[in-house]
């Protein structure tokens, strides 16, 4: 008998502050099986992080830390310089917070997944991503780093000796080097659910996704994630669980 194929599905929550409110985010949570939760460095703050952990135990949803440049004001997605050493240490700093907010409503933190320019700068500079998977590995060798599919934070995840999850977007456009097409160009972000879906599909079915210049490019999908902050992130989630389902995939962390 074939096994049952078997898929993460992530979204990033908890970006909340204060009292601007950003997300659906418990609605979200039965239809996803991973949620990464913003560490307060571009979002989120303590009642966030604790609610949200909160939904995601009640859910049985694993949950993982999100952490990100120093960047309330520009929401974690502008570049910056900052050397190695302190990358690594504002990561364990964010990680280190969540992992205990955690462990103060028993139960664990699962994995790390970076985000914005933090994620997609280490996606392909070396550097940065061996601070990044220093810093996990310094917290807890048994957390799990997600990264986009292929990218140089996969390779530093694995040469540290972490389990490394390739990450493939059900919301974003890529490029023909199976890189995401950044934000306010052309083509960067599906804004339909049904185009997302079908996007989703070619990607775990396939192992390939067509780029917006139209080559298919091989891509592992292993965990698939909604952006929470979108207006449509709860119709997007709804559908993508469905159609995964009805395509006879298992949803579930790793």
């Amino acid at each position: 008998m074939n096994q049952p194929k078997t898929i993460d599905l992530n979204c990033d929550m908890g970006e909340s502050f204060g009292q601007w409110r950003m997300g659906k985010d418990e609605e979200i949570m039965q239809f996803v099986s991973s949620a990464n939760i913003a560490c307060g460095f571009h979002a989120g703050d303590p009642d966030t992080i604790a609610k949200t952990i909160r939904f995601a135990k009640a859910a049985g949803v694993a949950v993982g830390a999100h952490p990100s440049f120093p960047d309330l004001e520009g929401f974690g997605r502008r570049k910056m310089t900052i050397p190695p050493e302190t990358v690594k240490n504002i990561v364990a700093y964010q990680i280190s917070a969540v992992a205990g907010m955690c462990r103060a409503q028993g139960i664990e933190l699962r994995h790390v997944k970076p985000h914005g320019a933090l994620y997609n700068m280490a996606a392909k500079d070396t550097e940065l991503a061996a601070a990044i998977a220093s810093a996990v590995k310094s917290v807890d060798s048994n957390l799990i780093l997600y990264g986009l599919s292929g990218s140089a934070l996969i390779d530093e995840a694995k040469s540290v000796g972490l389990r490394a999850i390739n990450e493939v977007f059900a919301d974003r456009g890529y490029d023909a080097e199976g890189h995401l097409v950044p934000r306010g160009t052309e083509g960067s972000m599906i804004r339909n659910p049904e185009a997302a879906l079908q996007q989703v599909l070619e990607l775990v079915g396939q192992g390939a996704v067509t780029a917006v210049s139209g080559e298919s490019v091989n891509v592992e999908a292993e965990t698939i994630c909604i952006h929470g902050d979108a207006d449509t992130a709860l119709e997007f989630a709804s559908t993508i669980h469905s159609g995964l389902l009805s395509a006879g995939y298992v949803i579930e962390s790793p």
